[in-house]
């Protein structure tokens, strides 16, 4: 069994802004492989969904905190717990500010880069071993509509100029988790990373 982990925060004020790509990107997962609906499920904190990837044989449930980004590692370690998994068998979707928008990098082991939901998962967890999937939404600009401070950047919606390269590495989000399942995560991890 595998455990995908999108991070955003839970509300509809949330739901299409750029630190939310990671609830867009398991939410595309779900629709692709035609997993069960979404669930709430209110002692792991987090919405829920469940399905199979047939070509490599594994169960493999999505899930959605819903603590709110800068608490994720709770639910996280809720999740993992309840389903007794590894760290291994975990893989956290997320926003980084420092990849361009349509650009993902699958990473293992590495440190949060001032991201507050994977540091709390870091330090919940107490370990920095597991998969991540790095799915881009750049830099804001010095100056530009208001948008000089990264913290107020992540909270607000994508333009509509950005939408195409939005559906484009959504699509790549879920092409991405079946390479990990299909190839194994090291070979997955030089395709991905060299497709962006």
């Amino acid at each position: 069994m595998k455990l995908i982990i999108g991070l955003g925060n839970p509300g509809k004020e949330y739901e299409k802004t750029r630190h939310n790509v990671g609830f867009l990107a398991v939410e595309k997962i779900a629709q692709d492989l035609q997993f069960s609906k979404w669930k709430m499920e209110k002692k792991l904190e987090a919405e829920v969904c469940r399905g199979f990837i047939a070509s490599c044989c594994e169960d493999v449930i999505l899930a959605k905190p819903q603590t709110f980004m800068n608490l994720s590692g709770r639910a996280v370690q809720l999740l993992t717990t309840y389903y007794k998994l590894h760290t291994n068998d975990v893989l956290i979707v997320h926003d980084d500010l420092d990849l361009e928008l349509g650009t993902l990098k699958l990473s293992y082991g590495s440190g949060s880069a001032g991201h507050n939901g994977v540091q709390s998962i870091i330090d919940t967890l107490g370990t920095k071993d597991f998969w991540r999937l790095r799915m881009g939404i750049g830099r804001p600009p010095q100056v530009r509509e208001g948008y000089d401070d990264a913290a107020k950047f992540v909270l607000h919606n994508f333009s509509r100029t950005e939408n195409p390269k939005l559906k484009k590495s959504l699509d790549l989000a879920a092409q991405a988790v079946q390479k990990m399942f299909t190839l194994g995560p090291a070979k997955a991890q030089t395709e991905i990373n060299s497709l962006s």
